[in-house]
């Protein structure tokens, strides 16, 4: 029971900093962040198309209702213009917002890279500790694969034979 009271403390704590780094970013944004993520947020909701499908309509019925008085009248030149400022500037908030969360993923990305490397020199130290004990007692690993599991791994020559492996875009 014990155990599992020490785990449950450790995700906590895990979850507790994982909390408070994405809180830190958040906290941590500029303004022009801030009006991206507004701006890119609401474009991108029902309200939004809502909003579009209601003062487009009232556009196009006003302008050609043949009693009213047309301030853009067919085709609608005033309009066009108008959506494509938009199309313009929402473009422009959208890549704001994609670029900050871009260095969001690069961030964690690094992080998920420390904490691979780091468990994967743990797991090296347990089975070259592993395979001491067994030769220490008697028992026989025979197996290569143990062997291999046991050396070192190079960060650089395994980034090496990746560069050299993978297709570059």
């Amino acid at each position: 029971m014990a155990g599992s009271t020490t785990n449950g403390r450790a995700i906590r704590d895990n979850i507790d900093a994982v909390r408070k780094m994405e809180d830190d970013l958040e906290r941590n944004r500029t303004i022009a962040d801030r009006i991206a993520d507004l701006i890119g947020g609401f474009s991108g909701s029902l309200k939004f198309i809502a909003f579009h499908v209601l003062l487009f309509g009232l556009w196009v019925v006003w302008n050609s209702a043949s009693a009213g008085r047309h301030f853009d009248p067919y085709p609608f030149l005033l309009l066009s213009l108008a959506v494509n400022l938009e199309a313009i500037f929402l473009s422009t908030f959208v890549l704001i917002k994609q670029n900050r969360m871009s260095k969001r993923e690069d961030l964690r990305a690094h992080l998920d890279l420390q904490i691979n490397l780091l468990s994967e020199r743990e797991m090296t130290l347990v089975l070259q500790l592993l395979r001491r004990i067994s030769t220490r007692l008697g028992v026989p690993l025979s197996t290569q694969q143990l062997e291999e599991l046991s050396e070192e791994t190079s960060v650089e020559e395994l980034a090496s034979q990746l560069r050299e492996t993978l297709p570059e875009d």
